[in-house]
């Protein structure tokens, strides 16, 4: 093994192990948010993804993503450079050179701990698309999907993003290298990579029986609270982490993430405020998420008033793009369009507007100066990332809903996905009654409040007995 930097080494995979939480982070507040009759299915897509990009980053994932580029388009990686890791045990990467090209003592990191930093990146991305088909679709469906789409979508993408040639030494991505963009950890690859796959696939499954009709509402708000804290603490990995090393520019990404999510979690609660007359602990918990997307791809080009502003203007539009599905009439259970798509455009838009060149970016924005030349690179990341992963999901979509079938049955969506895909429930009120098909709005503390619920959505189906 080349002589390493230990400090930068030991930060990396503290990092990977923060972003690693931040998938559990996101099942409890993905799950939390569901019908009661859903949340296991709910929180087992974000563990089936774990599982399964995993063994793909591993096998093929990381070598698409930076091994050589294929025909020098700045496309994708080599998929079989680096098959199964292979030639990676024991090399360094990220090494400092001297004025002969030889690699410095003391510098870089192990091959291995940028595979593992980067591969929980991989994952997560996938499981954020679960948001939007909530409680419909076959987990079968699910997994084919999110293989398919992690080959297609997320491995060439995040050669696009974060394979710079000074990593790879062979040629990375073109918008990394080409286009200029600054997505710092992953606004472009991640969120709005996401956020647009989470949008073709409601759009293709269609709504959930009795959307806009019959109240939705989440099931257990302090899973949501839990699962949007947990993804605060795990971030500070993700964004600080993508420093790759234990520098000034993990520092000031570090804080940066921290007060741009304050003032996310405050612009949400106001809006809520002024809009409805009261700011509820869901709204907080979205806010949270929504600062946090939106600081991603800037955290490195911003000062504290730049963050602040991100913060803001992601609190604010993000509380109102939630609104657009039942404007628009797509069923995207949970909001993962408004908060990731809506918010990573934010922040990778404005870090045309806001950065400064004393950032460790060194770019300055419209508003500092440096006129729409970052503007317009920002746009066209994000509009590629966008359309790609649009188009892409929409087929992967289209031929698994011809196929395999996406979506389960009426009778199984009514009496819960959790019973008739997965065969458990995730709480048992009384013996012999199925706890999970209660009500959507009116979750009983005790079996005598079941019956009411039959009123609201029809999904009791035994009498439930004191």
């Amino acid at each position: 093994m080349p002589d390493i930097s230990a400090g930068d080494t030991a930060w990396v995979l503290t990092s990977a192990a923060l972003v690693l939480l931040m998938t559990p982070a996101l099942a409890f507040f993905y799950g939390g948010m569901v019908r009661m009759k859903s949340v296991l299915n709910m929180m087992m897509m974000s563990f089936g993804a774990l599982a399964l990009v995993a063994v793909m980053w591993a096998l093929w994932g990381y070598s698409m993503a930076f091994g050589n580029d294929v025909g020098g388009k700045g496309l994708v990686g080599d998929p079989f450079q680096y098959f199964g890791l292979k030639g990676l045990m024991n090399s360094a990467i990220l090494q400092h050179m001297d004025d002969a090209g030889k690699a410095i003592p003391g510098t870089g990191i192990p091959a291995y701990a940028f595979v593992a930093f980067q591969a929980v990146f991989a994952i997560i991305t996938v499981a954020l698309i679960s948001g939007a088909i909530a409680d419909r679709v076959k987990f079968g469906a699910w997994m084919v999907f999110a293989f398919f789409w992690a080959t297609i979508c997320y491995f060439p993408v995040a050669h696009w993003v974060f394979a710079f040639d000074d990593v790879t030494g062979t040629g990375g991505g073109w918008i990394a290298n080409k286009l200029k963009a600054i997505d710092f950890a992953g606004g472009t690859a991640v969120h709005i990579n996401a956020g647009a796959a989470g949008l073709a696939l409601a759009l293709i499954v269609g709504k959930r029986i009795g959307f806009g009709k019959t109240p939705m509402r989440p099931h257990n708000v302090p899973f949501v609270m839990l699962g949007a804290g947990l993804l605060w603490f795990g971030w500070f990995g993700f964004n600080a982490g993508s420093a790759v090393a234990a520098n000034g520019t993990a520092s000031i990404t570090w804080v940066n993430t921290m007060i741009a999510t304050a003032a996310a979690g405050l612009a949400w609660a106001i809006t809520e405020k002024i809009r409805d007359g009261k700011s509820t602990s869901l709204g907080v918990a979205s806010g949270i998420v929504a600062g946090l997307v939106a600081i991603t791809p800037s955290c490195s080009s911003v000062n504290t008033v730049g963050a602040i502003a991100i913060g803001v203007a992601a609190g604010v539009l993000c509380a109102l793009a939630i609104g657009l599905k039942y404007k628009l009439g797509y069923d995207d259970s949970l909001d993962v369009v408004g908060v990731h798509l809506i918010g990573g455009i934010i922040g990778t838009l404005m870090v045309g507007l806001v950065a400064t060149e004393e950032a460790p970016a060194a770019v300055n924005g419209l508003f500092y100066g440096g006129g729409f030349n970052q503007l317009w690179r920002q746009a066209v990341a994000a509009g590629a990332v966008m359309v790609y992963s649009f188009i892409v999901a929409g087929i992967l979509g289209l031929i698994i809903h011809k196929t395999m079938g996406m979506r389960i049955s009426k009778d199984d969506e009514i009496t819960g996905i959790d019973l008739t895909v997965h065969a458990e429930t995730a709480y048992e009120f009384a013996e012999g009654t199925f706890g999970g098909s209660f009500a959507d709005d009116k979750s009983p503390a005790t079996p005598a409040s079941a019956p009411d619920a039959e009123k609201i959505d029809g999904s009791v189906k035994q009498e439930v007995k004191a």
